[in-house]
């Protein structure tokens, strides 16, 4: 594994599959089993505090990009703000207007739920608890950017009948949708995916991982709150 420390809260590594193998994980492990993804995560985290000693005693921002032989993994340290109310990380280069929404899009978030403080957090009742709820529909999509997702809240004149939630992981938005039984027909849940799926890509990613991993935007009610804050024109 490549390590590289580009600042005092800031590593970049890069870790090849050859090396993952050699672990005991393979690819389909470290993307869609959440267990292991976090096994894997942490014990790269173990041998990068070894040789760079950077430990870690708060919420992270963690981006994983995927190569053709490997991975790349920039880990940054959250910052208190001045006032001390409220965590900050960094942003990437950015078009004015995505920056625009993002900056809107950041005060809603709750990073304090979404970072892993230390290893014990991660409670395996809470997952199987999770998992007795999964005799609903549900899908996972992704969004090319924000506006398309404003774009879908927008073509949807009702959605007080499902669950949706809007994450942000890896410069990507995901948006977890599932339809509680009893509420809609077949039919009309089969309206409401064709409706999503005319603005999004239907993802493999699991709800489990983006809940360990990625970043709430909004808890629930992500479209109608969309809605509701940002206008199209």
């Amino acid at each position: 594994m490549e390590i590289e420390r580009i600042n005092e809260n800031t590593l970049k590594f890069y870790i090849s599959y050859q090396d993952i193998e050699e672990r005991g994980f393979n690819r389909e492990d470290i993307w869609y089993n959440r267990e292991k993804g976090e096994q894997l995560f942490w014990e790269m985290m173990d041998e990068v505090n070894d040789e760079e000693d950077f430990s870690i005693d708060g919420p992270l921002w963690i981006q994983v990009q995927a190569l053709d032989k490997g991975l790349e993994i920039v880990v940054t340290k959250a910052q208190v703000s001045k006032d001390g109310e409220k965590l900050e990380f960094p942003h990437e280069e950015m078009n004015p207007l995505q920056t625009n929404l993002d900056e809107k899009l950041e005060s809603l978030m709750d990073h304090n739920s979404q970072r892993r403080k230390s290893k014990k957090s991660y409670k395996p009742e809470q997952e199987a608890s999770e998992e007795q709820q999964d005799d609903h529909l549900d899908l996972m999509v992704t969004f090319r950017d924000i506006e398309d997702v404003i774009s879908l809240s927008h073509s949807l004149t009702d959605s007080r009948f499902i669950d949706d939630r809007l994450y942000a992981f890896n410069n990507h938005y995901y948006l977890y949708v599932a339809f509680p039984e009893g509420y809609l027909s077949e039919d009309e849940q089969e309206n409401y995916i064709s409706r999503i799926l005319e603005f999004s890509e239907e993802s493999p990613m699991s709800i489990h991982y983006l809940m360990e991993y990625g970043q709430f935007v909004f808890k629930q009610n992500a479209l109608k709150q969309l809605k509701n804050k940002f206008q199209i024109k």
